[in-house]
């Protein structure tokens, strides 16, 4: 791409793209100070990171993003009354153990599950935190699950245009790929997938939203 906006590019980085730094894009937008990113071996354009990206463009998505560092923990059985979630989370937060997806299922009965998503390095720690804390709150069962990656389409404006949510769930159930999570922000969609069809889902999202074509 020749530019993106610093939004876009802080979603881009936060999930999935290695290619810089979330914290060096908060700081350019801070300042508005224009980022170029660009080849060390090629003469190559590159990529201009800044604010004045027109959000006139046919197609809202502008990129796709992708994770394979993605673990899952589901607290099964959990009584869905309240201080639940803060009596998880709270001693997750203080062993330095970072939440990403958070999903909690609707109530039957007083029950309920409460699923949320941590690094892959941070399962085993997560585990040890949970578990205990599961038991004395009376849950069934702890669950884990290392094997999950997440694939993200980002673009300005996709929130006030209908129908990119749709394409996108489309595309990944035509190909078999079953989605188990699911996070929206303003500018993205996320889904928490197999890890083993993440490559599948990236490649038929470019094919789909036609980023494969220079803008």
């Amino acid at each position: 791409m020749a530019e993106i906006g610093y939004e876009e590019m802080l979603e881009l980085a936060t999930y999935g793209s290695k290619v810089i730094h979330p914290r060096a894009v908060e700081l350019g937008e801070l300042f508005n100070i224009p980022i170029l990113v660009a080849s060390s071996f090629t003469q190559n354009p590159g990529t201009l990171i800044h604010g004045g990206v027109s959000m006139e463009v046919r197609n809202k998505v502008r990129s796709i993003a992708h994770d394979l560092d993605v673990a899952k923990i589901t607290v099964v059985g959990v009584p869905d009354r309240p201080g639940i979630a803060v009596a998880i989370f709270e001693p997750l937060a203080k062993a330095g153990i970072s939440i990403d997806t958070i999903v909690q299922n609707a109530g039957t009965g007083n029950i309920t599950d409460l699923t949320f998503t941590v690094a892959k390095s941070q399962l085993k720690k997560a585990m040890s935190v949970v578990e205990p804390i599961a038991r004395s709150i009376g849950a069934r069962e702890c669950v884990g699950d290392s094997k999950l990656g997440k694939v993200s389409i980002i673009g300005t404006g996709m929130q006030n245009t209908p129908g990119y949510a749709a394409r996108m769930f489309g595309a990944l159930s035509e190909k078999g790929i079953n989605i188990q999570l699911i996070t929206t922000s303003e500018i993205r969609i996320t889904c928490i997938i197999d890890e083993a069809k993440v490559k599948d889902a990236v490649r038929v999202l470019h094919q789909v939203f036609q980023l494969e074509k220079a803008e």
